[in-house]
């Protein structure tokens, strides 16, 4: 019997581990309700059975429609990223949340914190303590899980060991990097998470939870570059202070230097497992952390898919050389208007490729067809299966069709021989004022020689591309133009 069978609340949709949990919840069939900032933010990204109401923790009246018919509540939010004193911010939060929590009658709140023994903490750690504390002091039974790196694509933990692999040839090793912690894949947090529902509670309970092996974050970078097929060079570097390795971090990896600092602080000391009563208590077998940086690499392109890449890109206006970083791709993506239906802009988009060409800079993709052929790839020479249609598996050119909606969405990922993965995307959306066509460049590098191919190359690539996407666009407002001529080209190709 499900203990929790009411409505569900759940912060930090938005988040990581939220916005994975958010999907579980949907998929068990339990009725939702998330309480966000910014509920544009979801938009597209919950079933229509799931409710998303305004709210901010920090407003305590903002609490009160959204915990009405509530009976149990995940506490996922966290203020390290945001401005100002976070540990002030966080305690705040956490007292409006457990309030509001005892007012409405809730059964049960379920929080995430971090590992981390009770004394010489970090303040991120501290903080992290002091939440669950209020929380389970509340009045309210809390079931409090405890957990040090999180393993899983797009996690902040595996992004910061990826980066630091990817684009440092050799891994410099302070203090803090040899620290020992139990990882624990996201897969296995969230299966603690949606168990905690229906896990008998009279009281609150605090678990421990992590995966079988205990291991520093260098053997993370280390198991993490055999894996992706890497060689790294090892130093140590024994006197780095906090605030260096910090900035270090903001160099080549996606945090910034002030969340580097307080992550580093946390890592110190061990952050291991002493009380296993979490085994106890659940059926869960965590999987170890080889298994986990496995299944992490081999997620990342759902994820991201998931996401799409346009919708990642909506926060950045404007141009931006090199294009923008995501993770650890580099993606550069550009958008026109076009006076047709997306019917008439997709098709030259069909037609992309083979006897058709690329409709811009035709010479430098036969050269660059060639330069493949040399060093063994497949070059131009496969064409295409057919002129006009096309199918998810079709070769074209030394491209491959990865996914394909008629008249909306055409995914090429390339076989060419390059240092890394390049996908190259063609999304259509059409209103009443015309059509906007994004066409979305995606560079997946592997290692320093990746990252040096995109970079050099960009100036090109962006030539080519932006004249692609114009001369598509002007295929299309001739066809718009011409209907009856485009038909007929249609049937002679």
């Amino acid at each position: 019997m499900q203990q929790a069978a009411g409505r569900i609340l759940l912060t930090g949709a938005t988040g990581y581990v939220g916005g994975r949990l958010l999907r579980k919840l949907e998929e068990s069939g339990r009725p939702v309700r998330c309480i966000v900032r910014r509920p544009e933010a979801l938009s597209g990204r919950a079933t229509k059975q799931t409710e998303i109401v305004y709210g901010d923790i920090l407003e305590p009246e903002s609490l009160h429609e959204a915990f009405a018919g509530v009976t149990a509540a995940y506490y996922l939010v966290h203020s390290m990223a945001g401005s100002g004193p976070f540990a002030d911010a966080d305690r705040r939060g956490a007292e409006n949340f457990a309030a509001a929590a005892r007012r409405s009658g809730v059964s049960r709140i379920v929080y995430l914190g971090g590992l981390g023994a009770e004394h010489d903490v970090s303040t991120h750690l501290e903080s992290r303590h002091e939440v669950g504390r209020i929380l389970r002091e509340s009045g309210v039974p809390t079931i409090e899980f405890r957990a040090s790196i999180i393993i899983g694509s797009g996690s902040v933990s595996f992004e910061i060991v990826r980066s630091l692999v990817d684009r440092s040839p050799v891994l410099l090793i302070p203090r803090w990097v040899v620290s020992r912690t139990q990882p624990i894949a996201i897969e296995d947090v969230l299966a603690y998470l949606l168990a905690a529902l229906d896990l008998g509670l009279e009281e609150s309970r605090l678990f421990e939870i992590g995966g079988p092996d205990r291991v520093t974050y260098a053997d993370l970078m280390r198991e993490y570059a055999r894996q992706v097929g890497l060689r790294r060079a090892v130093i140590r570097v024994p006197l780095a202070t906090p605030r260096i390795s910090g900035l270090w971090l903001s160099l080549l990896t996606p945090v910034y230097a002030s969340i580097g600092r307080e992550l580093i602080e946390s890592l110190r000391n061990d952050t291991l497992v002493g009380d296993r009563a979490a085994r106890g208590a659940f059926p869960i077998r965590p999987r170890g952390f080889r298994e986990a940086i496995k299944r992490a690499l081999a997620n990342e392109d759902k994820e991201f898919a998931e996401t799409r890449w346009s919708d990642a890109l909506s926060a950045h206006s404007g141009r931006n050389w090199g294009g923008v970083t995501l993770g650890q791709r580099a993606v550069a993506s550009r958008t026109i208007r076009v006076a047709a239906s997306p019917e008439q802009t997709f098709a030259p988009i069909q037609r992309i490729g083979g006897k058709s060409g690329w409709y811009y800079g035709n010479g430098f993709w036969r050269l660059r067809g060639l330069l493949d052929q040399v060093v063994g790839g497949v070059g131009l020479r496969r064409g295409r299966r057919d002129p006009v249609r096309l199918a998810v598996g079709d070769t074209l050119d030394f491209w491959r069709v990865e996914a394909f909606e008629q008249d909306r969405r055409l995914l090429l990922s390339a076989e060419m021989k390059t240092p890394g993965r390049i996908w190259l995307q063609f999304e259509v959306n059409g209103d009443e004022a015309g059509t906007t066509l994004r066409q979305t460049a995606i560079f997946d590098p592997h290692g320093l020689a990746g990252l040096a191919y995109w970079y050099a190359l960009y100036p090109i690539h962006y030539l080519i591309f932006e004249g692609m996407l114009r001369r598509i666009g002007e295929a299309a407002i001739a066809s718009a133009r011409s209907p009856v001529t485009a038909d007929c080209n249609d049937r002679v190709l």
